[in-house]
């Protein structure tokens, strides 16, 4: 079983920045593909990014390419966002998840991971 802590959301104005992180424990992630899902209020919970086992690939939702950044850093067992140039419509709660086996075209589909972190509000203001 795996748990993540999610920390570094918050009020930020638009065009700001933030960075998400995201550390596991219980086991290692580094054997699993990692996404980032937001939910917005209302609305169903969407593909923001997801990484390879190994960061060689990353993949992004169109609204947020050029402008959110997946990393992830497998000795510390942690998975990041980096969030800039954000936007009111970028407001959610951000969730990170794992894949213990996917393909590459379905890391964009929240039933590919099994793993979810509690969330943290992202709130951008105008």
């Amino acid at each position: 079983q795996v748990q993540f802590v999610e920390s570094g959301g918050g009020l930020v104005q638009a065009g700001g920045s933030l960075r998400l992180s995201c550390l596991a424990s219980g086991r290692t992630v580094s054997t699993y593909f990692m996404g980032w899902f937001s939910r917005a209020p209302g609305k169903e919970r969407e593909f923001v990014a997801a990484i390879s086992r190994i960061g060689g690939n990353t993949y992004y939702a169109d609204s947020v390419k050029g402008r959110f950044t997946i990393s992830r850093d497998n000795a510390k067992n942690t998975l990041y966002l980096q969030m800039d140039s954000l936007k009111p419509e970028d407001t959610a709660v951000y969730y990170c998840a794992a894949a213990p086996s996917a393909s590459y075209n379905t890391l964009s589909y929240h039933s590919s991971y099994a793993y979810w972190g509690q969330g943290t509000q992202v709130t951008v203001s105008s």
